[in-house]
């Protein structure tokens, strides 16, 4: 008997080729590199010493993440390329990135301080932020691969990197305020009263705007043309100082954008979130 005509050999000729494309997928890598390096050196860091450099490169890591994250998605979809493994990948490479680092992060910066006698407390806030990111993760996916989607231009609940940025930023804001003192003082307590609240925030119901609708081919208002200037030059000239305070600013006016968005008006939600698409690119 021919053995290209057996059950086994015509179920493997029927079975779906999986796509993995290459640059999309190569940047989510990055992605998680840089959350399993961060948490190597979350767990180097000696802060009996006071020295937070570890920590500082471990945030550094875990923003760099974010640009990372931002790029792959937006790479597959200009190029037309998304794809189910894509999805996955992402979501697997975020709960490494987003979840695990941060909550890690906080655990062992101020968590382990206050609960050193009976550290199961400290655990368990630490993974409530854990396991309500992988909730939100599982949640977009299921979302996602629902028929007729379309990917929506609003993300439900507030994205894990978003939330992950503005505890590695607020984070390193506080380190560098009191780096002098060796010390994070009474401040320290504030990444932990952020993560729970943006545990809540993540699995919540409250709508944030993608902006997947800004591309190559999208056009600008002439006064969002000159801010963005403007603000490019800024960002330039004072990149040192802009780096410690604009970073969790940026990412605290997301979070807050989403709770007064459906407070605001269509046209001024429209001026803010949409960019039209060229003309010239419509027709083509």
């Amino acid at each position: 008997m021919d053995s290209r005509s057996s059950p086994s050999a015509a179920s493997d000729s029927t079975e779906p080729r999986l796509k993995i494309y290459f640059l999309p997928n190569l940047l989510t890598a990055g992605n998680l590199f840089c959350g399993f390096v961060a948490l190597t050196k979350i767990v180097e860091a000696d802060l009996a010493t006071g020295d937070f450099s570890p920590i500082k490169v471990a945030l550094g890591f875990i923003l760099l993440a974010c640009i990372f994250d931002l790029l792959d998605g937006r790479v597959a979809r200009m190029g037309g390329i998304e794809s189910p493994f894509g999805r996955e990948f992402d979501s697997l490479a975020d709960l490494i990135s987003f979840g695990v680092a941060p909550a890690f992060l906080v655990h062992r910066v101020v968590l382990k301080d206050v609960f050193s006698n009976n550290p199961e407390p400290g655990w368990f806030i630490a993974s409530i932020y854990l396991i309500c990111g992988a909730f939100r993760l599982a949640r977009f996916n299921c979302l996602a691969a629902a028929p007729n989607s379309g990917g929506g231009k609003d993300f439900l609940g507030f994205p894990i990197p978003s939330a992950a940025g503005l505890v590695a930023s607020l984070t390193l804001l506080i380190i560098h305020l009191n780096e002098k003192d060796k010390s994070l003082g009474p401040w320290k307590y504030l990444p932990v009263v952020v993560l729970l609240f943006l545990s809540a925030m993540m699995v919540s119901t409250i709508k944030y705007p993608s902006f997947k609708s800004l591309g190559l081919r999208s056009v600008s208002t002439f006064t969002k043309m000159l801010i963005s200037a403007l603000a490019l030059g800024l960002i330039l000239v004072w990149w040192r100082t802009i780096f410690f305070y604009a970073l969790p600013a940026f990412f605290t006016l997301y979070l807050i954008y989403g709770l007064i968005r459906p407070r605001i008006s269509r046209e001024v939600r429209r001026e803010i979130e949409e960019d039209e698409e060229d003309e010239q690119g419509e027709a083509g």
